[in-house]
């Protein structure tokens, strides 16, 4: 089996949650740090004893919108705070100047529901065309979307990492189709950021959200958004708030206390909206900081050697590991079973929901999503775990005399 440059104890020894259990659902849900849980008990305990500091809180915001844009290569002016990747889609699709015709691409089979709903409602509101391609196994087609690409494309939306079947999009590829008809990439990144290298200059990505709960190891209700500061700067946000403003000494006294003269902040940051979530944030600054001292190409070559360790031990075990060997497509998630069967959260096959039951009694955490068992590893993770898990899915087939 693989073997890789493993992360040292000292990192699995920060998340508590690990102990008596497998937790592969970083897909789901990421574990947090013991800093992240301290954090947010200080913020808790300061803000019950009349000691919140708002002026630190916001510190905090800014300290996390840096520190996600060293993550990605980017600017801190080119990242907006929200409060999932939902509104940060959301907030970059309504600025967009869309005229009746225009048309934007996407691969609906394999977004997440919450990158497929607005484009609808867009088509609503705007009359646009909503173009969709179909998946090559489970993969983003560069192909389809190439010829679904012309001259009325205004965006093209994709997953870095799909939430199902879980394999890495060549963001590149799209890009360069993309910018080739003029259109514009937008990048949904809640299942790579945090886990995977994702350079938004080297895979010229022009939008992507973020949010906290999964690979940046946080909590529910914060997010980021990403968007290059030329195209920031050309877009007029179409919600508004005074976080959004520029409230400088420049600004003047009418746009401080609000009236017509709108002095946008610069670059993303006209997209912030209203008062932050500072527990969400104080959480996210420690975990931010764990993920920096690490480093993500430290994290990513863990959790790849990982979960190819986990997919060998599974096809020897004759497991249907969707996308088979590991590969390029291969990156902190694993699927099993056949992709695109059953519901969101559901699999038609009932000897994947058996598989799934006999997994979960035995302590490991773990999500079925449309038809495939999702193992979706975190840097918390570690050899012991690979291998508990193939031990239980081993014990599974000899008991049934065979995975069919």
């Amino acid at each position: 089996m693989t073997h890789g440059p493993f992360l040292p104890p000292e990192v699995r020894e920060q998340f508590p949650g690990t102990a008596g259990r497998v937790y592969f659902d970083m897909a789901l849900k990421g574990l947090i740090p013991r800093a992240a849980a301290d954090a947010a008990h200080t913020h808790v305990d300061e803000v019950l004893n009349a000691r919140a500091n708002k002026a630190a809180h916001l510190r905090s915001v800014e300290h996390c919108r840096e520190m996600l844009a060293a993550l990605i290569g980017a600017h801190a002016d080119e990242v907006a705070i929200t409060k999932n990747v939902s509104e940060g889609l959301n907030l970059l699709a309504s600025s967009l100047p869309w005229e009746k015709g225009d048309n934007v691409v996407l691969c609906t089979e394999l977004e997440h529901p919450n990158n497929v709903f607005l484009w609808y409602n867009l088509r609503k509101l705007k009359g646009i065309e909503v173009r969709s391609v179909e998946p090559d196994g489970g993969r983003i087609p560069g192909e389809e979307f190439a010829a679904a690409v012309d001259g009325r494309t205004r965006l093209v939306t994709i997953p870095h990492v799909s939430f199902s079947p879980g394999f890495v999009t060549d963001v590149r590829a799209i890009a360069d189709v993309a910018h080739a008809r003029g259109a514009l990439l937008l990048v949904d990144a809640a299942q790579s950021v945090g886990s995977l290298r994702c350079d938004v200059g080297e895979l010229e990505i022009d939008a992507l959200a973020v949010a906290t709960q999964k690979s940046l190891l946080a909590f529910y209700g914060m997010g980021f958004l990403f968007v290059k500061r030329s195209l920031a700067e050309s877009l007029i946000p179409a919600h508004v708030a005074r976080y959004g403003m520029d409230m400088g000494v420049e600004a003047g006294e009418t746009a401080r206390t609000g009236g017509e003269h709108l002095p946008y902040a610069p670059g993303a940051r006209r997209f912030d909206l209203g008062n932050y979530n500072y527990l969400g944030a104080q959480a996210a600054e420690a975990s931010l900081e764990l993920l920096a001292s690490i480093g993500s190409d430290r994290i990513e070559a863990h959790l790849r050697a990982l979960t190819a360790r986990l997919v060998e031990g599974l096809l020897e075990l004759g497991l249907p590991v969707a996308g088979g060997a590991p590969g390029p497509h291969l990156g902190h998630i694993v699927a099993v079973g056949k992709s695109g069967g059953g519901h969101h959260d559901t699999a038609d096959d009932p000897v994947m929901n058996d598989l799934h039951r006999h997994l979960t009694a035995n302590g490991v955490k773990l999500s079925i999503r449309k038809g495939v068992l999702r193992m979706s590893l975190g840097l918390y993770n570690d050899v012991s775990d690979v291998d508990r898990f193939l031990a239980l899915v081993r014990a599974w087939v000899e008991a049934r005399g065979g995975v069919a």
